[in-house]
């Protein structure tokens, strides 16, 4: 069976496959390794999939290892270092010959950190391939928000952006006029979400703590989160939040 006839998705233990209609690309140094408009998806874990390529769509060399690495629900791979033009990638290709897992055998799983830059259509991708069972929903809402840290108000808003993304908890976007921004100190951290793009980080110094990588913001997310572009947001799990009023669930004073 070709992977272009595996059109339904597939499983063994945890791990899950199905056939993605999109156009993908992989590049290193600049240099194209991969295209492909029929990439595997494979959820090696239950968080987000990564991309399997047939061997037809390998634009760069594939130069066997030796190096043999055991999978319980893929079975054995074989490693490969990655050649094109004048660049080399170690040990970041692997092909499960005889998988198991039927969808994947003889594909081509390429380290996402290894390669550059990735593609998906035109759009460059950050961080892992996205979960086509993944929604951001990013709602202007009324609610009156009210973040506590260390017993300090470090923010009161009537205007949030309420972002429900698949997963997670709500988060809460908070406009920088309604935040302190006298307790933000910048820090070199950033992240990468490959739905809402490059995010960088405040510590927030209430006096009593420092705590560290505690708020951040995307200054210019990706089209698809726009409403979030400019809005502080803290983790949840490590402050105070009231929402109208009510403690929410799993803030810091129900941890304590």
């Amino acid at each position: 069976m070709t992977v272009a006839e595996t059109a339904a998705p597939t499983s063994r233990g945890r791990v899950r496959t199905e056939l993605c209609h999109k156009r993908v690309r992989a590049y290193l140094d600049g240099h194209l390794v991969v295209d492909s408009i029929s990439p595997t998806l494979v959820w090696e874990s239950p968080h987000y999939p990564t991309y399997y390529f047939p061997r037809d769509d390998i634009r760069g060399d594939l130069i066997l290892t030796g190096t043999v690495e055991h999978s319980p629900s893929r079975g054995d791979a074989q490693m490969f270092d990655v050649k094109v033009g004048n660049s080399r990638a170690e040990g970041a290709a692997r092909v499960y010959p005889q998988s198991p897992l039927e969808a994947i055998s003889g594909l081509v799983r390429f380290d996402w950190n290894a390669m550059t830059e990735w593609l998906e259509e035109d759009e460059v991708v950050y961080t892992h391939a996205r979960d086509p069972y993944t929604r951001v929903d990013a709602l202007p809402s009324s609610r009156h928000v009210v973040l506590k840290v260390d017993g300090v108000i470090v923010a009161d808003s009537h205007r949030p952006v309420l972002l429900f993304e698949t997963g997670l908890p709500v988060r809460y976007y908070l406009p920088l006029a309604d935040v302190r921004l006298d307790l933000l100190r910048p820090t070199a951290t950033k992240t990468h979400c490959p739905y809402k793009g490059t995010a960088t980080y405040w510590s927030l110094d209430t006096g009593t703590a420092l705590h560290k990588d505690l708020v951040w913001i995307y200054r210019a997310p990706l089209p698809e989160s726009q409403k979030i572009a400019g809005l502080a947001c803290f983790y949840n799990e490590k402050v105070d939040i009231e929402v109208d009023g009510i403690l929410e669930e799993g803030s810091r004073t129900h941890l304590r």
